[in-house]
């Protein structure tokens, strides 16, 4: 299976508009893959939460008619990274969009875990509620998106739903790269899984991005990994390997904690 991770340099002085342009057309040009991942927020910027309202749109908006079209004339699966999507009532949500190679819109998954302590992300938009896996020909996806990444029950809350490949946009800032590697790492080790993680570059509202979208292997190898600027990264992997890694390895089946695990408060 091939893969293309679109690191996209989110610049300020570059309009939404002229973005979704640019970046549809970059999706077209990856013609041969079979999945290509886009970055959280790419239209605004995961930090300019300034823009959040003025941008939002719904489902299917504007957005989704650029990438469903790119989608469907490249003939590729196509996570469409995240919008601000306002929903029927006003709501607004870090949406996800997961098209099919004919550009139908397959899954949209609401980010869960919301990040700005009190501020920002966390209290302009809704929280998502639901788990989202979508099935491919060659794998399973179960969707997470940035600030997810550091909530380990999400990730085997979809693995208990199937998932064999963790993807993950995300807008992630620099000074915590570090973070995002080790995680990244991280939910592949505990799922035997694979981890698509595919992160913005640039600054949004002066919070550099941390870039180095990486894609790494159920044993928690590191496959490929992007630099700072904007960057497409492909990597071919093979799906098979998942259920290679959980008979050679059968750690999943050991699990105690978690599967209805008897309960006890002490005094």
């Amino acid at each position: 299976m091939r893969a293309s991770l679109i690191q996209i340099d989110v610049n300020e002085d570059e309009s939404v508009e002229s973005r979704r342009v640019r970046v549809a057309s970059l999706v077209r040009g990856q013609a041969g893959a079979d999945l290509v991942v886009l970055p959280e927020l790419w239209t605004t910027g995961a930090f300019a939460y300034e823009g959040f309202d003025r941008d939002a749109e719904p489902l299917d908006g504007p957005t989704h008619e650029a990438m469903a079209k790119a989608a469907s004339d490249t003939g590729v699966w196509l996570h469409a990274g995240s919008i601000p999507e306002r929903a029927d009532d006003g709501t607004l949500y870090n949406t996800s969009l997961v098209f099919s190679p004919s550009g139908d819109l397959i899954a949209a998954y609401r980010k869960i875990h919301r990040f700005g302590f009190d501020k920002g992300e966390a209290v302009l938009m809704g929280a998502g509620r639901e788990l989202v896996t979508v099935r491919l020909p060659e794998t399973t996806l179960g969707l997470g998106t940035c600030y997810d990444l550091r909530f380990p029950e999400l990730f085997r809350g979809l693995v208990d739903a199937g998932a064999e490949t963790l993807v993950l946009p995300a807008g992630w800032p620099e000074r915590r790269r570090a973070h995002w590697t080790l995680l990244a790492q991280a939910r592949a080790v505990e799922n035997q899984a694979f981890v698509l993680a595919c992160g913005t570059a640039g600054t949004h509202a002066g919070v550099p991005q941390a870039g180095h979208s990486i894609v790494v292997d159920p044993w928690g190898e590191v496959l490929a990994e992007a630099g700072a600027g904007e960057e497409i990264l492909t990597v071919a992997f093979d799906p098979g390997k998942v259920a290679t890694t959980r008979e050679q390895f059968p750690a999943l089946k050991d699990r105690v904690l978690g599967l209805e695990t008897p309960r006890r408060q002490a005094p």
